[in-house]
């Protein structure tokens, strides 16, 4: 049944803040601008079903009421046919309103940090961690989406023992928390002269960005260390010690940053990865707490599970959480993960409607 009361209270809050973004005049608030504009964005498509809903019922009644009256038999046929139409666009639109009142991920909206480490494989899995870090970066690139390294650990084949990229804007968690867990590619090394295909690895965690009030770090708990950066950069980055490395001491969680210059901008991106690594430590110790993660075959996203096998020789990627194969890998990993996405949202939305955990 649908909640038609929380419905028309959407309804209204989208007329309120529509009144609120077109006021003139007074001090500007950037903030709270943005913040509305936000709200507005994540009700849109709700409200838009809601009102054609409305209008729908209003046409149903309408239509009944002709039924009803003393009327030819070719006008009442005709009624008879546009109430059959009607029926079926309201049960369209009860099952959409019905989807787009699912509860939401509340991360969904939140900047990322995705932390892709080399596996198995040595210097296999360290270029295949490099090849999923473009992958990342270019399907963010076609969403419109801001892209940062943090920070990087090279290896000597060319690719990247380990590597922390920061996506802001246009909602990254929503599309990439499916992500997280273990990547496992099988294909044949550049360096392997027999032909023989390898099977490598490399983990892949996806942290939605931390508010200040969502977790408090005592800066007692805390040794920050700077030390001179590495990498690419030419003579600058040898011999200033601008890279930054926090180690939380209770937890033991190390965190570092060195693609600034400036070591107060590595200092405070790596304390937003801390808060986002601490926070996702906390949300998993209350999940385990009341037994909600799961250990069923779809995974539960820990990295120590694998979800994903890139299978060159045959030019496909299966998803083992869904069970579902794609083609084309030069293409996906070129950064074409749309298709992939899309069914890893329409598998979360499914297993909601079913009263299920969702794969994240």
């Amino acid at each position: 049944m649908i909640n038609l009361d929380r419905l028309e209270t959407l309804s209204k809050r989208f007329d309120d803040i529509d009144a609120e973004l077109g006021k003139a005049g007074g001090a500007f608030d950037q903030a709270r601008f943005i913040a509305l504009g936000k709200e507005r964005s994540s009700i849109e498509e709700t409200v838009d079903a809601y009102r054609a809903y409305r209008e729908l019922l209003r046409e149903i009644e309408a239509n009944d009421a002709l039924l009803a009256e003393k009327t030819d038999a070719e006008m009442h046929a005709l009624a008879e046919e546009e109430a059959k139409t009607l029926r079926e666009r309201r049960k369209e639109l009860e099952a959409k309103l019905t989807e787009l009142l699912l509860p939401r991920d509340p991360n969904d909206t939140k900047d990322i940090f995705i932390e892709i480490r080399a596996g198995a494989g040595g210097d296999e899995a360290s270029l295949f961690a490099a090849e999923l870090a473009r992958m990342y970066a270019r399907y963010a690139e076609s969403m419109r989406m801001k892209i940062e390294t943090l920070e990087q650990s090279e290896s000597e084949a060319g690719g990247f023992k380990e590597v922390v990229l920061a996506i802001k804007s246009g909602e990254p968690y929503r599309f990439f928390k499916y992500e997280s867990g273990v990547h496992r590619v099988q294909r044949v090394p550049v360096t392997e002269s027999q032909g023989r295909v390898h099977t490598s690895t490399a983990t892949v965690a996806v942290l939605p960005e931390a508010e200040d009030v969502e977790i408090e770090i005592n800066q007692k708990d805390l040794q920050i260390d700077t030390y001179k950066a590495s990498g690419a950069g030419g003579q600058y980055v040898n011999k200033t010690e601008s890279a930054i490395r926090i180690t939380h001491k209770p937890s033991g969680v190390v965190v570092s940053c060195s693609q600034e210059r400036s070591q107060l901008q590595n200092r405070d991106r790596a304390m937003r990865m801390l808060r986002s690594v601490l926070l996702e430590h906390k949300r998993r110790e209350a999940a385990e707490a009341v037994g909600n993660l799961r250990k069923s075959q779809v995974g539960t996203g820990d990295r120590s599970e694998k979800i994903r096998t890139y299978n060159f020789p045959q030019d496909r990627l299966t998803d083992h959480r869904i069970n579902e194969n794609f083609g084309n890998l030069d293409t996906i990993m070129d950064g074409d993960l749309g298709k992939i996405v899309a069914k890893l949202q329409s598998d979360e939305k499914s297993r909601l409607l079913a009263g299920e955990a969702p794969l994240t």
